[in-house]
């Protein structure tokens, strides 16, 4: 490979825009599932409080009846 193949890769390389929407929709996505991920493991403690919350006032429920 010459010197002058590869200044001619990254000069057209530089020029070319077809694969620019895909990175970024790419990249997009990339964010909104780190998000959904971050928000997930955030919510891990209120949702375990919210099902023993429920599953006592079913015990409770069931002792009473």
């Amino acid at each position: 490979m010459k010197l002058n193949d590869v200044r001619e890769f990254w000069s057209r390389f530089g020029r070319e825009e077809t694969g620019q929407d895909t990175i970024e929709y790419g990249l997009l996505l990339a964010f909104i599932a780190l998000a959904g991920a971050a928000m997930f493991l955030g919510m891990s403690s209120s949702e375990h409080t919210l099902w023993s919350v429920a599953n006592n006032n079913l015990a409770a429920g069931n002792a009473g009846s």
